[in-house]
């Protein structure tokens, strides 16, 4: 049975409920680790059902970086206008344009990537894997390893988060479609610099 004080813990350290904390440890004979582990595979697997639903509202969000040289504009969208509302939205919505001033994704998702820029990056992958006469199966792999790599550090959902580099967007809006109970997607941004 979890003690009081390894539920505070749990609750403390996942943001999860009170109920879910208990049976997590429960289920893991106390070990903290091991709950936290299970409620993020439990809390994946909440986010993959909520993801096909629709969303139709939102807010729009701006940053203007303090030497006002560079400028953000993302739309952030969810099910209904009670959760646009909300506090934590509202802040995810500001984290993520604050992360876009920093980065610069190209675009939300990797394979978003329009197809003329990933040829000019395949072009210049293949000139890089030529050297070293390489067998042409291993210079095949390096090339898309570079094409994969490539389009996941330019892809906004897959970048690390700049506030906290363990995560990457995709992880932060998780968390939050975990914590608010709607799903949540980037819909489009522009970034404008000086």
């Amino acid at each position: 049975m979890a003690t009081l004080e390894q539920v505070k813990e749990l609750r403390s350290r996942t943001g999860c409920g009170i109920v879910d904390c208990k049976e997590a440890l429960q289920e893991t004979k106390g070990n903290i680790e091991d709950a936290i582990s299970l409620l993020r595979k439990r809390g994946q697997v909440k986010v993959a059902k909520k993801a096909s639903r629709e969303t139709k509202e939102g807010i729009v969000a701006t940053y203007v970086h303090s030497n006002h040289r560079i400028a953000v504009i993302v739309s952030l969208l969810c099910e209904t206008d009670f959760v646009a509302r909300n506090e934590k939205f509202q802040e995810l919505a500001h984290n993520i344009a604050l992360h876009i001033a920093a980065t610069d994704p190209v675009v939300v998702r990797p394979e978003d990537m329009p197809a003329e820029i990933v040829e000019q990056e395949r072009a210049v992958a293949e000139e890089q894997a030529k050297v070293g006469n390489k067998p042409a199966e291993i210079q095949a792999k390096i090339i898309e390893g570079k094409l994969r790599s490539f389009q996941q550090e330019h892809a906004l959902l897959t970048q690390p988060f700049v506030k906290d580099p363990q995560k990457t967007i995709a992880d932060l809006i998780s968390e939050a479609v975990n914590e608010i109970g709607e799903n949540i997607v980037v819909g489009e941004f522009k970034r404008i610099a000086i």
